[in-house]
């Protein structure tokens, strides 16, 4: 049994559906979605709480295994809140999505072509600007994050006081204080969570504008991208990539390796390893 999360809240129709592109590309990725109707990524620095917070959610209902193909370790669970089955998939803790270390690698491939229903970054209220620097990054991948400013009791313990409604005014996210060891905030965060889903909260994230230059050559790079890679999420990230010289996104994109993940996502037909590495409880 899943742990159960509920309010008074009015329950809204869900969008689960296996046909569906990210479906298909959550299942090549290794998760099994099941009967569960909203994927969630949880990512974070190391040393965040963010796997108090995973715990907190799931209660210890959970999957642990590889990645497939890969030696880094993750974690898969479920809750419900509102009635609506959300999974839950633990990133590994990285400090960026920018570098080529297999940490990163994964934690960036599920945020941009998982493409799961919202994305919570799990910040340190005692280091929050150190944090920040992820969150940013993943408000360049996806509009659909929520961040959890955690460790709160902490900060305050510290005499450390954080200013939850002006960060979430500058980043044009709900930022929501917690403290993932007590629960205080955790429903708040949920319901940030799923207004964001359901588009109650309109998102405006903070992304980079550059120079009139800059916006000129990601003007120029993301139809040539579309192009090459049509159906591909989020082109405008790649081109700034390619433009920061990521060798990895440059590879992908010349060999065909961003084309055969459109490919797989648009296949309805496609049949799945009985290997995967690790299946989602049913």
């Amino acid at each position: 049994m899943e742990k159960k999360m509920t309010n008074t809240k009015t329950v809204l129709p869900t969008e689960h559906c296996e046909t569906c592109p990210a479906f298909t590309q959550l299942e090549q990725m290794g998760i099994k979605v099941g009967d569960f109707d909203r994927v969630i990524a949880l990512a974070g620095n190391p040393n965040t709480g963010k796997s108090t917070l995973f715990n907190a959610l799931t209660g210890l209902k959970q999957h642990t295994g590889n990645w497939p193909g890969k030696t880094v370790t993750r974690a898969e669970g479920g809750f419900e809140f509102n009635k609506i089955r959300y999974k839950l998939v633990d990133l590994p803790g990285t400090y960026s999505l920018l570098s080529a270390s297999q940490d990163e690698e994964v934690a960036r491939d599920f945020i941009l072509f998982g493409q799961p229903s919202c994305t919570i970054v799990v910040t340190d209220a005692t280091s929050l600007e150190r944090n920040l620097n992820l969150v940013l990054q993943v408000m360049e991948i996806t509009e659909n994050v929520v961040v959890a400013i955690n460790l709160m009791d902490e900060a305050k313990r510290k005499g450390l006081e954080v200013d939850a409604r002006s960060l979430s005014r500058d980043l044009g996210i709900p930022a929501i204080p917690i403290s993932a060891r007590t629960g205080d905030g955790i429903h708040t965060l949920l319901g940030a969570v799923s207004d964001v889903i359901e588009g109650k909260i309109d998102v405006k994230p903070l992304r980079v504008s550059g120079t009139p230059e800059f916006q000129k050559a990601v003007s120029e790079l993301v139809p040539m991208i579309e192009q090459m890679a049509p159906g591909i999420p989020n082109a405008r990230w790649l081109a700034i990539r390619l433009l920061d010289g990521d060798a990895r996104v440059q590879k992908a994109l010349s060999s065909g390796e961003l084309n055969d993940i459109v490919s797989r996502q648009q296949r309805a037909d496609v049949q799945f390893s009985a290997k995967m590495s690790v299946e989602g409880r049913q």
